[in-house]
């Protein structure tokens, strides 16, 4: 433990190591995640006396919350409308019920202001609390150096205490307990409402791809088409198929408008898979590919920036600009903040939509400029990164006065804040600031859990006398600020919401930003509808639960 204790970048990945070990133990469908894991070994390290340096768990944390606040941030804004009114109503009675039981339990049975936080965090099954309470704990004005770092320890075994029952606790009664509740069979209900959305045409898996795609080439010998032009041709078509080739003896031809087909002639034809079936009755036979003949085509993911074209069908946008046509260019996806809508005619296409589009490259080319920008997202901006974390930083500087009450968001809550509107700012114009997913979650994840590591093993020496104190406290704060929000909503989604069942389970777990929980749900429905309740009150929930930390401190803190 000697060599533990003198090198503490090995207690720190130690920690992770062992803490993500624990956190794959399954017991039924419920598994206390990497995070958790961690804190708990964490604590009985830190038991040993093990420490990091303070400045380390702030750096870490502050590029955790920056990256949550990023991911989240379109999703955020774009949720902010009449439509998902029904579900930010479940977001502030968790708001309201977490802090008021938090605040009711400190002053019925006098906790300090570190156990109180980490009730709050741990029951809430939100981890981001733990940082900005631990943050807004520092602040306080009258506290020793000793004080501050007792109540910073009570803040995280507050926080596992609470997290391991509130997780237990979210996941039964979501997936098991609410249907019962509901008097639904959770999988017919989610099989019903996705056929009722969508035209009982199933959704495709992450891994699944379209075995009959939209967008096809093929080509056919001209045996009935003889002394049609090409420009008639497509015309017939109504611009839904492209001849991008014709081969006539050995020299292959451009494609001209009036170019006119003769009997033998090879033609390749790009466009919907629908069209192109119809147009080859009306050319000839189908071929195999023909040597030469076999024009590549180009695939951009542009971004839409046109104010014009925000709020325009896909056929009208196809209307708008004839280039669609002439060119043969065809979209293929919508991408709306991380989900896929299909590329049919009555799609809505909004500014920062990213659409596939796949064509001829000159045609392609040509198209991009007037519609928007090609998406770069392949490697991080870190300019745009370092400036989002800057500002997040000095936002978190500024404190407000409330009467006796000192209220500060802290780096914590400055960098969710600038996160979420450099995200959101990314989303609108995505020609800078490029963040890559993969890169996003992988800074999030390891922010989080270095953080929880540190705060686990400064919070170690004080585990013990706290849990004797308030051993028992702890496990019925963590149920009873789960199921006490969690029937409030499901009461108001059923009677005055009217949300649907599997979205209203899904949008109660995203009230309680639980993975844990939206997993065994999707496992229960066998589908990922209540994704679609789930995804908004996470977003929401991820912004707003954070900043209860900082509130509750001050307000008892005062």
């Amino acid at each position: 433990m000697g060599v533990v204790r003198d090198h503490p970048e090995l207690a720190l990945f130690l920690c992770l190591s062992l803490g993500y070990l624990v956190g794959k133990i399954r017991v039924g469908p419920i598994t206390l995640g990497g995070i958790c894991g961690t804190l708990i070994v964490a604590l009985l390290i830190g038991t040993r006396h093990v420490s990091v340096n303070d400045d380390v768990k702030t750096v870490f944390f502050a590029l955790f919350i920056f990256s949550l606040g990023y991911l989240a941030g379109p999703q955020f804004f774009a949720n902010l409308n009449r439509k998902s009114l029904r579900f930010f109503a479940l977001c502030l009675v968790e708001l309201v019920c977490v802090l008021g039981i938090a605040f009711g339990l400190a002053k019925a049975f006098d906790l300090d202001v570190g156990t109180a936080s980490g009730i709050l965090a741990g029951a809430a099954t939100e981890s981001a609390v733990v940082g900005t309470a631990t943050e807004a704990i520092a602040k306080l004005d009258g506290l020793s150096p000793s004080q501050i770092s007792q109540y910073q320890g009570h803040v995280a075994t507050a926080y596992t205490v609470c997290y391991l029952f509130g997780l237990i606790t979210i996941v039964l009664f979501t997936s098991q307990i609410m249907p019962m509740l509901l008097r639904i069979n959770l999988a017919d209900a989610s099989r019903e409402l996705w056929e009722k959305m969508r035209g009982g045409v199933r959704g495709l898996e992450e891994d699944e791809r379209e075995a009959l795609p939209r967008t096809v080439g093929r080509t056919f010998l001209v045996t009935l088409a003889d002394g049609r032009r090409i420009g008639e041709l497509e015309a017939s078509r109504g611009g839904a198929v492209t001849v991008e080739g014709v081969k006539r003896g050995s020299r292959v031809l451009d494609p001209a408008p009036e170019l006119e087909l003769i009997l033998s002639d090879l033609v390749q034809v790009v466009g919907r898979r629908a069209a192109i079936i119809t147009a080859g009755r009306e050319i000839g036979p189908e071929t195999p590919a023909v040597p030469g003949l076999d024009t590549p085509l180009a695939t951009r993911q542009v971004a839409v920036t046109e104010k014009a074209t925000a709020g325009s069908t896909i056929a009208q946008l196809e209307q708008t600009h004839p280039e669609f046509r002439k060119d043969g260019v065809y979209i293929t996806d919508v991408l709306r903040n991380d989900q896929h809508l299909p590329a049919s005619a009555e799609t809505t296409v909004q500014r920062g939509d990213v659409l596939t589009l796949v064509g001829a490259r000159a045609g392609l080319d040509r198209l991009v400029a007037k519609i928007g920008a090609v998406v770069k997202n392949d490697t991080t901006d870190y300019i745009y990164l370092g400036l989002g974390i800057v500002a997040g930083s000095l936002l978190g500087q500024i404190v407000v006065r409330i009467g006796d009450i000192p209220l500060s968001l802290g780096t914590g809550g400055g960098c969710l804040v600038t996160g979420l509107l450099f995200g959101w700012f990314r989303s609108r114009r995505q020609t800078f600031g490029a963040f890559p997913p993969q890169a996003a979650n992988t800074l999030k994840d390891l922010g989080l859990a270095i953080f929880i590591a540190c705060t686990g093993l400064t919070a170690g020496p004080q585990a013990w006398p706290l849990l004797k104190e308030y051993g028992a406290l702890l496990p019925f704060a963590g149920i009873a600020m789960v199921l006490i929000p969690a029937s409030i909503s499901l009461i108001i989604g059923v009677k005055l919401l009217r949300i649907e069942k599997p979205l209203l389970i899904g949008a109660i777990a995203g009230q309680q930003c639980s993975t844990p929980a939206i997993t065994s749900i999707t496992q229960v429905a066998q589908s990922s509808v209540p994704l679609l309740g789930y995804t908004i009150t996470y977003a929401l929930s991820n912004f707003l639960l954070p900043l209860t930390g900082p509130v509750l401190v001050g307000v008892l803190g005062a």
